[in-house]
């Protein structure tokens, strides 16, 4: 129950900090935001890895780094993919690979969820299909082409690379794992920065705006940290991909974004899904 709530509370940082990234992506580029909030994580996460103690492996540590280094992939090819991309097509295929990917290989691992749960499993997924399917805007001139069907695959399997490689590292590690993650996601963004000139943070509001993205981020993480810790790779992997039902739900309230029938019905999908994972 404890790693259902984490993964919960992960989907809902996960989609409140996707929520203002979004909002602030319009007013400047992306990778003007995660090169600060990247590297901002880390002091965030270093302030507490003497309270949490624990004996790191040399395994855990090499997973941390491939999952900081995909996750860093991830946001940068995901953000890619919307900009020369339709986000009715990115973003859910996006989610569905987030969550399919990890579900398939804990099932591959061995893992045997309820039976309840794993019917909500299916059912997230396809919640997680219908919540982030929105509306085509009749102005858009983007279209789906493969170098923005490679993007998206690209970003999706990358995230799923993170989530895979955050519950490979071993329990009771502490938090220098994530520490060592959020080090290997920095240097791959500065990396990519520094080869696009893009070394311009944010200013103003908008630097106050990617503060707040990093500490939700941090807790996002944190929460899908122990969640993996205590809970199986597919059951906690399709729980943290819920995150577009908030940033949706944000949507909505913050900005008076219509909701789709197909996002209404996605959104009471995932409350269920949580209602059968919990039961099984």
């Amino acid at each position: 129950m404890l790693s259902v709530t984490l993964a919960l509370v992960a989907a809902v940082g996960y989609g409140v900090s996707d929520f203002m990234g979004g909002v602030l992506s319009r007013r400047i580029d992306a990778l003007r935001v995660v090169i600060v909030s990247y590297p901002l994580s880390i002091p965030l996460v270093g302030a507490l890895v003497p309270f949490a103690g624990g004996t790191v492996t040399r395994g855990s540590l090499i997973w941390a780094v491939v999952a900081g280094a995909a996750s860093a992939l991830a946001i940068w090819w995901y953000y890619l993919a919307l900009v020369d991309g339709p986000m009715s097509v990115v973003s859910p295929v996006t989610a569905v690979l987030v969550a399919g990917i990890p579900a398939i290989v804990g099932f591959a691992a061995g893992e045997r969820p309820g039976g309840l749960a794993v019917v909500g499993i299916g059912v997230a997924l396809i919640a997680v299909l219908l919540v982030g399917r929105e509306p085509p805007r009749p102005d858009a001139q983007t279209r789906f082409s493969p170098p923005v069907m490679l993007l998206t695959v690209g970003a999706g399997t990358a995230f799923a690379v993170y989530f895979v490689g955050l519950h490979q590292i071993d329990a009771g590690g502490g938090l220098v794992p994530l520490l060592v993650s959020r080090v290997a996601a920095t240097v791959v963004i500065w990396t990519i920065a520094a080869t696009r000139r893009t070394f311009d943070p944010p200013r103003g509001p908008a630097l106050w705006a990617t503060i707040v993205i990093a500490v939700l981020d941090v807790i996002a993480n944190l929460a899908m940290y122990y969640a993996y810790q205590g809970g199986m790779l597919a059951l906690v992997s399709v729980l943290g991909a819920l995150y577009p039902a908030a940033t949706v739900l944000l949507a909505t309230v913050v900005l008076r974004e219509r909701v789709s029938r197909l996002q209404q019905t996605g959104m009471v999908l995932a409350l269920g899904s949580v209602a059968l994972i919990v039961a099984g």
